[in-house]
């Protein structure tokens, strides 16, 4: 009986330990994906500069600290009617060997841009 638990216990605070490391996973995805969307609803305001976007996604990543950790933010692919953003974060790991791992995530939006009464988009 001692001798199964002994065996037993390591395989279930592993699958444990997977089923953590997989939440995290998923929770910093989901923090990436808004952070995300907060830097573009920011870059695609008329009249605003690419630098407002990545303010917004730098200070949203920062409340969640090691969470998700910001890798890098860029704006390829974004010109004077889309604003697209890349954001690539690091996800806390409690595991050895997912430290590694990095989530990226992109996406664009139509800029914000002033159309006349009865004039064409």
């Amino acid at each position: 009986m001692i001798l199964s638990l002994a065996v037993l216990f390591p395989v279930v605070l592993a699958a444990v330990m997977l089923v953590v490391q997989a939440s995290l996973w998923w929770y910093a995805d989901q923090v990436a994906l808004t952070a995300l969307r907060e830097g573009v609803d920011a870059g695609r305001v008329r009249g605003a500069a690419p630098e407002d976007g990545d303010t917004r996604v730098r200070d949203f990543l920062a409340r969640f600290g090691r969470i998700a950790e910001l890798q890098s933010v860029d704006h390829d692919g974004s010109d004077a009617a889309v604003q697209q953003m890349t954001v690539t974060v690091r996800p806390q790991s409690v595991l050895p060997f997912f430290d590694r791992l990095v989530i990226t995530e992109t996406l664009s939006a139509p800029r914000e841009r002033f159309v006349p009464q009865g004039g064409t988009p």
